[in-house]
């Protein structure tokens, strides 16, 4: 079955960087889309990032973009989230996801980003 296990969470300060990376088993990686979403204390998931099986086309939400960038190393299984610039409001539970028949059907189990002003 579908592993995907997240790290790279930690705590940091306003305009910190953290790197997260989702290592993915159990199919071909490379041959699905894969995206970052994340839930805040009292708030619904949302998007963050999402990225094509081959890694050429990526998307953001508007909060996001210009500061985080998502990647991927088909070679290595790996989905990374490089986030620049970080501010308190994108304190979450960082969550990777594969898509699979245009929903994202497979989840990791969340790492804890937390953003201190």
């Amino acid at each position: 079955q579908v592993q995907l296990v997240e790290s790279g969470g930690g705590l940091v300060q306003a305009g910190g960087s953290l790197r997260l990376s989702c290592v993915a088993s159990g199919r071909t990686f490379s041959s699905y889309a894969m995206g970052w979403f994340r839930q805040a204390p009292g708030k619904e998931r949302e998007f963050v990032a999402a990225i094509n099986w081959s890694g050429g086309i990526t998307y953001y939400a508007d909060s996001v973009k210009g500061r985080f960038t998502i990647s991927r190393d088909n070679a290595k299984n790996t989905l990374y989230l490089q986030m620049n610039g970080l501010k308190p409001e994108d304190t979450a539970v960082y969550y990777c996801a594969q898509k699979d028949a245009g929903l994202y059907n497979y989840w990791g189990q969340g790492t804890q980003v937390t953003v201190s002003s």
